[in-house]
């Protein structure tokens, strides 16, 4: 394992127990994640993003399980040999090692996460004291010193108060102060900003950045939104019918994407509508995965798909040491493609900046 990937997953397959059938959610995705670098998981709902993540935390539904494939962690960074597989755990007291102590994730709902009957600092003081050998009056300062982080006015006052007494984007800071109460060295974002509004989204989002650099954190943001990922991602990984198609830094995956379904969600951007013309959309449905996908999952939803696309999945091709899409139109066999032009719009606008 590189000494700079803090969690890499080697071909892993996670399965459901779904109305009598077994439902493919993740099939085979190995994906490297470099310590204290911000990763973007995007793809439509229903891909697979929150599913993948999930595993890291042992978060899987009672009728999910891993068929297959590893989980690599670093537990600590000054010892290159203290790596465990995360996909052998198998009890609570296996993954209270690593929940919220290593590994911490902000759910999409705030309010769902927090407890209405308890106090935000109660909330705040519980997961300190669960992981920490410290006492009561210890970690109420903790809690007051997150909050403080997180932005919220007049800690101490606050903190006395319940979940329904704070705005939207008030719960979503105090959900990020519990993730960070154990001072974990990975936190997952799990479209932290879809219930907000456009200015409090960018609140939040500058807030996440502003922690990753004091706390040294690695993140992961799952979203569906390519608009939210491009001003904070260092790199992005496209997901598709469980499986991981393109992987890129950011200026990589936005001005030289070379997967068709990249360029199907880059060419949906609202950002590149034209006045008077219907916005793009992508054909046709993602595939059903209770059934075996032949071929590249896409196939059926891409206008440019070639004959083996049916047939065989691709493999990763490279397109730079930082890039790499699994598509057959980078097989030196295949025929060119242009891509189409919405994305040569976004490269132009690149060049007339540039």
């Amino acid at each position: 394992m590189d000494p700079n990937v803090i969690l890499s997953t080697e071909d892993l397959h996670v399965k459901f127990h779904l109305r009598g059938e077994i439902l493919h959610a993740i099939r085979g995705v190995s994906l490297d994640i470099h310590k204290g670098e911000s990763l973007a998981i995007v793809g439509e709902s229903g891909s697979g993003k929150s599913v993948f993540t999930k595993t890291f935390l042992g978060l899987l539904d009672v009728n999910g399980y891993l068929d297959g494939g590893h989980i690599w962690f670093r537990m600590n960074d000054d010892d290159p040999d203290d790596i465990v597989d995360l996909a052998s755990f198998q009890t609570e007291k296996d993954w209270l090692r690593i929940r919220g102590r290593q590994i911490a994730m902000v759910m999409q709902d705030p309010m769902t996460s927090l407890n209405p009957l308890n106090t935000i600092g109660k909330q705040i003081t519980e997961t300190v004291l669960l992981h920490n050998q410290v006492s009561k009056e210890e970690a109420h300062k903790r809690a007051i010193e997150l909050l403080t982080d997180v932005g919220i006015p007049d800690p101490e006052r606050r903190a006395k108060q319940y979940p329904h007494e704070f705005s939207g984007g008030m719960r979503q800071r105090v959900v990020i102060a519990i993730a960070l109460a154990c001072n974990p060295r990975l936190l997952i974002c799990d479209e932290p900003t879809t219930a907000l509004d456009v200015t409090i989204q960018a609140q939040i989002l500058d807030l996440i950045r502003g922690l990753q650099k004091k706390y040294h954190l690695t993140t992961i943001y799952i979203t569906h939104d390519l608009g939210v990922v491009a001003n904070i991602a260092d790199r992005i990984a496209v997901m598709y019918a469980g499986d991981i198609i393109e992987v890129a830094t950011c200026e990589e995956l936005f001005y030289d994407p070379r997967h068709p379904y990249t360029w199907a969600l880059l060419s949906s951007l609202p950002q590149l509508g034209i006045k008077g013309e219907d916005l793009y959309s992508i054909a046709g449905t993602p595939p059903i995965l209770h059934e075996g996908i032949v071929g590249d999952a896409f196939a059926p939803r891409n206008p440019y798909a070639l004959e083996i696309d049916y047939i065989e999945r691709p493999p990763f091709f490279e397109v730079s040491p930082t890039h790499k899409a699994r598509t057959w139109l980078l097989d030196p066999r295949a025929p060119k493609v242009d891509p189409p032009e919405y994305i040569r719009k976004l490269a132009e606008r690149r060049a007339s900046h540039a």
